[in-house]
Parts: structure tokens; C-alpha cells; sequence
């Protein structure tokens, strides 16, 4: 039996687990090249390859990636900036890339925490669970964050190959830049893209199926986000909250909504933090601006930089910026 098992490693399982590597690698490396999913992949290989140090780090979902233009914020304050919205994912996988970040880069002086109505919310399945394939592979922080999630099983983080299993799509992706080379066009830049867009019919569809929306409160998430603060107060780090601007009628359609307000103000309050909330600025009633209740379109992302940068500006001294 013995010999047996010996014969089934060295002429079977070895073999296996040493051509698996190299492709995995050579997969995930490749992947790594492409904009898809959309741009995330950019930003996760500037994290991984020490090219995100910035000063002020700007973090959230996509109402921060397609809201806050690190260019403006760097020309009026002059000092480097980097977007590090993540679309679709709520606080706690914002998190998850805040640890790889700091862990390859050097910490900023100042993190602008853009939060939203879904920012303590918790999905059963994993957004766009693709952007983690290339780097998941024994990375125990996207295990210990993503794996909560419906998405992808213990062996997929410790085995080679096996997360690739019946991905044709991502395999094409890969395939495509092995061919072809890499992109020199970038979706984004320092994390940001304006989205030239006009305004939508989503809300109308949406209001045609349901009367309101409850935004949801996931408890783990919210006392994650207190750690997040505690961390920050701990390591010397400024940290502001910033609610950007949301189209008006897309705040009457959530019933909860001065919850979710009132948890962020209250640990505003209580760990003394700047909270910037636009909420009620004159944006919110432009729907020119927008391209869907959620999002400022790119006209409305330049205005609203602009107006914000300058209030960072004018507030220096006291941010210590």
C-alpha cells in the first residue's frame, strides 16, 4: 500500500502540482493586463507593485472612483493623490483593499472615506468575484474578506488552477493578452474615470417595482468601520468622511436614510472626524449632473472635485493636510 501511494505521488499528484504552478501563474499573470471588471485589475497592480503611494488616499465604492478626481485634489493642495473606489463592493472588501494597499505601499497622511447607503451593506454573493482571481492564490487576506461571500470555496485560495475551473470567459481574457500584448490604454487614472454618460432610465424602472428602498446595516461591517477608525486615530492618520453628492429623488426612494446618516455622523462625532456631507448641496437637484441617482456623470464629478477640493483647501490648518 505504501509503494502504492509513493507511485500515485511521484508519477501522478507531482507532476501535477509542478505543471500547476507555472500556469496559474502564467494565467493570473495575463489577466492581471486586462481593464475589465472595470479597471479594478489596474488598480489592484498598482497596490501589488508599490506604485499607489500617495499622500491622500481616497477610498469607497464607485460613487468614489467615478465622484472624486485625485487630479483636481492635487492640484489645489499639491500633493499626490490616489482613488481607490472599488465599484459595487461595500465597507468591509474596502477594507480588504485597504490592507493590501498598506501593505505594499507606504501609509498616506489623510484617507478620504467616501460612505453611501450601501457601504454597511452585506451581499450574498461576491461583486464582480473575478477582479480577485489573480491574486487570491495563498493571499489570506482575500480569503479571510471575500470567503464569507457565496462565491468561491476553500480549495479555490490553495490550490493552483483549481479557481480557473469552467472560467472560459477569464481564460479568453488571458489567452487575448498572451496573444496580443499588453494594453497601453488605461481605464482609469489614479483610480478615476469620469463617466461621460447622460441620465438613465434605472430609477425609473426601479420605481415601477417597488414603492422605497431600506438600506441595510450589516452589524460586523459597521464595528469593522469602527476598527477601521480606531486603526487610523491609532496610526496618525487623518481621516474624513465624505458623502458626495445623490440625486434627490434617489434619497426621498430610501426610507432609512437618516439611519444611515445618523451612524455616520454619530461616529463622526464620537472620534472626532471631519464629516463632509452634500447631501443637501444644490448638485443634488441638477439632474444634468447625473447619469443615474447614485452617480455624478463626468461634468458633475469636475464640479464637485472642484467645490470639494476647495473646502480641503480653505480647511488645511485644521485637517493638517
Amino acid at each position: 500500500m505504501k509503494k502504492f501511494i509513493f507511485k500515485l505521488v511521484c508519477y501522478f499528484i507531482l507532476p501535477i502540482a509542478v505543471i500547476s504552478f507555472p500556469l496559474d501563474f502564467g494565467i493570473s499573470y495575463f489577466l492581471k493586463k486586462s481593464i475589465e471588471y472595470p479597471g479594478e485589475f489596474e488598480v489592484m497592480n498598482d497596490i501589488y507593485n508599490s506604485k499607489a503611494n500617495c499622500d491622500i488616499a481616497i477610498y469607497g465604492s464607485s460613487r468614489a472612483w467615478v465622484h472624486v478626481d485625485p487630479e483636481i485634489v492635487k492640484d489645489s493642495l499639491n500633493l499626490s493623490v490616489y482613488n481607490f473606489g472599488n465599484d459595487g463592493h461595500s465597507f468591509d472588501l474596502q477594507y480588504l483593499r485597504h490592507l493590501e494597499f498598506f501593505k505594499y505601499n507606504k501609509k498616506p497622511k489623510t484617507i478620504i472615506l467616501s460612505v453611501d447607503m450601501f457601504s454597511l451593506k452585506k451581499e450574498v454573493g461576491l461583486y464582480a468575484a473575478d477582479q480577485y482571481l489573480p491574486y487570491m492564490l495563498w493571499n489570506e487576506n482575500v480569503r479571510s474578506y471575500t470567503d464569507s461571500y457565496i462565491s468561491y470555496d476553500v480549495w479555490d485560495y490553495y490550490i493552483p488552477l483549481v479557481r480557473y475551473i469552467g472560467k472560459s470567459s477569464v481564460l479568453r481574457e488571458s489567452l487575448k493578452y498572451l496573444k496580443d500584448g499588453t494594453s497601453k490604454q488605461h481605464y482609469r487614472h489614479n483610480g478615476f474615470l469620469g463617466m461621460d454618460k447622460q441620465w438613465n432610465a434605472d430609477f425609473d424602472k426601479l420605481k415601477s417595482k417597488r414603492k422605497s428602498y431600506k438600506a441595510q446595516v450589516n452589524k460586523n461591517i459597521r464595528d469593522l468601520l469602527e476598527v477601521f477608525i480606531k486603526e487610523c486615530k491609532g496610526m496618525k492618520i487623518n481621516l474624513i468622511l465624505l458623502y458626495t453628492p445623490e440625486f434627490i429623488e434617489g434619497q426621498h426612494f430610501v426610507s432609512n436614510r437618516n439611519e444611515i446618516i445618523g451612524i455616520y455622523k454619530e461616529l463622526s462625532k464620537r472620534y472626532n472626524l471631519c464629516f463632509y456631507d452634500f447631501s443637501n448641496d444644490n448638485m443634488c437637484y441638477e439632474k444634468t449632473l447625473f447619469y443615474n441617482v447614485n452617480h455624478l456623470n463626468s461634468k458633475g464629478a469636475e464640479i464637485f472635485t472642484k467645490k470639494f477640493a476647495g473646502i480641503l483647501k480653505s480647511n488645511r490648518e485644521k485637517l493638517r493636510l
